[in-house]
C-alpha cells in the first residue's frame, strides 16, 4: 500500500487545515464551544461549500464520491484545532446508514440538503443502560398506516440537539432492527439537551408515538448499523491522530520555553525522555489508524479490525494526554489552556463507541479463531 497522500489529498488537507487554523485560535474556539449552539454556522457553511460535508456521498446523491482515505485526511484536521463542528455525528454517520439502508429516492432527498450545510442529522441509536457493543433495543416501532409510531428513549445522542432530522433505530414488529427518519420537530419527540465532558453537545430524546419514515424496505438493517459504526471507528481513530500531534506539539514547545532552575525544561533528560515515550505512542497510533482506513478502503468492515485500531490508539490517547498533563504542571489543568481542552477531547473519544474494555472483551472473545503457529 502506498501511504504517500495523492495531490489531490493534499491539496484537500492543505485547504482544511487553512479554513479552520483561520477560524479557531483557542481563545476563539472558546468562544464558539461556549455559545447555546456550541459551533459555528460560518464555519459549517465553509465545509459545505468546500466539499467536506458531501465528501462520501455519491455524485448522484449531492456528493463528491471521496473514500475513506479523504475522511481521514478530513477528520485528522478537526482534530488538530479541535473543531466543535459536528461532521462526524450530523454527516458522517447518520449519512452513511442513509446510504446504505435507505432507498433512491431517500437518498436523493435528504443528502443533497446534508451536503450543501442546509440539514443537520442525527443518529439515534444508544440507549440508557445499553453498552457498545450490545445490540439490545428497548425503543419499539408500530405500524401506523403508511408510516409508523416510535416510542422510547435514546441517550446520548451527540449533537442530537441541533439536528433537524434523527435516523433512529427501533425494534420492528417482526423481529429485527429497523432504521427510521423521524423529524426532530415532529409530534411526540422531545429533547432534552446537555453539555458534554469536551465542551461539545448531546441530548436525551425520548419518542412518544412519533410519526416515523421505514428507511429502505422491511429487512434487518443491524448489518447497515455496523458497516456504518464501523467507519465511525475508522473516522474516530484519524480525529485523536490530530489531536495527540498537537497536543504533543503544545508539550514540546513548552518544554523549550518554560524556565526551571535558570534553565529551559527541555535541557532535563528525564523530560525529554518522557517527551520521546509520546512521540512513539503517537506513532504507534498513526500505524494503526492507517490499517482501519486502509481496511475501510477496501470495503472490508471487520470489528476485529476496528477495536485493534481503537484499543491501541485509546490507550496511546492516554498515554500522551496525561503526560501533556504532567509536562505542563499545573497549568495543564486548567481551561484557559488548551492543552487541557485536547485531553478533554481525547478522553471523549476513548468512550465513543466502545471503551478499551469493550474493544479487549471483542478481541478476546475470537482469540479461539485464529490458528496458532507451528514451530
Amino acid at each position: 500500500m502506498d501511504f504517500d497522500l495523492t495531490d489531490e489529498q493534499e491539496m484537500l488537507r492543505d485547504t482544511v487545515r487553512e479554513l479552520l487554523a483561520r477560524n479557531y485560535d483557542p481563545e476563539t474556539r472558546l468562544k464558539v464551544t461556549d455559545t447555546e449552539l456550541g459551533w459555528s454556522r460560518e464555519v459549517w457553511q465553509q465545509l459545505a461549500e468546500l466539499g467536506v460535508l458531501g465528501l462520501t456521498f455519491s455524485e448522484d446523491d449531492g456528493g463528491v464520491g471521496a473514500g475513506p482515505v479523504e475522511t481521514m485526511v478530513v477528520l485528522e484536521e478537526v482534530g488538530r484545532r479541535l473543531a466543535p463542528e459536528p461532521i462526524l455525528d450530523a454527516v458522517l454517520v447518520p449519512g452513511a446508514l442513509i446510504t446504505l439502508a435507505g432507498s433512491t429516492e431517500q437518498r436523493q432527498r435528504v443528502l443533497p440538503e446534508v451536503a450543501s450545510g442546509s440539514k443537520l442529522l442525527a443518529f439515534a441509536h444508544a440507549e440508557p443502560g445499553v453498552r457498545w457493543p450490545s445490540t439490545e433495543l428497548s425503543t419499539t416501532a408500530v405500524p401506523q398506516g403508511d408510516s409508523y409510531a416510535l416510542t422510547g428513549i435514546k441517550n446520548p445522542v451527540t449533537h442530537g440537539d441541533c439536528a433537524d432530522e434523527l435516523v433512529v433505530s427501533a425494534q420492528l414488529p417482526g423481529g429485527g432492527t429497523g432504521l427510521f427518519l423521524v423529524a426532530a420537530d415532529a409530534q411526540g419527540v422531545s429533547r432534552k439537551a446537555y453539555r458534554t465532558v469536551d465542551g461539545q453537545r448531546g441530548a436525551q430524546i425520548e419518542f412518544d408515538q412519533a410519526a416515523a419514515e421505514l428507511l429502505g424496505g422491511d429487512g434487518d438493517a443491524a448489518e447497515a448499523i455496523r458497516a456504518a459504526q464501523g467507519q465511525a471507528q475508522a473516522s474516530l481513530c484519524a480525529e485523536s491522530i490530530g489531536a495527540m500531534e498537537e497536543a504533543l506539539r503544545l508539550t514540546t514547545d513548552y518544554l523549550k520555553q518554560r524556565k526551571q532552575f535558570g534553565v529551559t525544561l527541555s535541557k532535563f533528560q528525564a523530560l525529554t525522555h518522557r517527551a520521546a515515550d509520546m512521540y512513539v505512542s503517537l506513532e504507534l497510533a498513526r500505524s494503526m489508524s492507517l490499517y482501519a482506513t486502509a481496511a475501510a478502503a477496501d470495503g472490508a468492515i471487520d470489528d476485529q479490525v476496528a477495536s485493534r485500531a481503537r484499543l491501541q490508539v485509546g490507550r496511546s490517547a492516554r498515554h500522551i494526554g496525561q503526560e501533556a498533563i504532567q509536562l505542563h504542571g499545573g497549568i495543564g489543568v486548567t481551561a484557559e489552556y488548551p492543552v487541557s481542552h485536547y485531553v478533554a477531547r481525547l478522553t471523549a473519544i476513548e468512550r465513543t463507541l466502545g471503551g478499551g474494555l469493550e474493544h479487549l472483551r471483542v478481541l478476546s472473545a475470537r482469540v479461539g479463531e485464529h490458528e496458532l503457529p507451528e514451530l
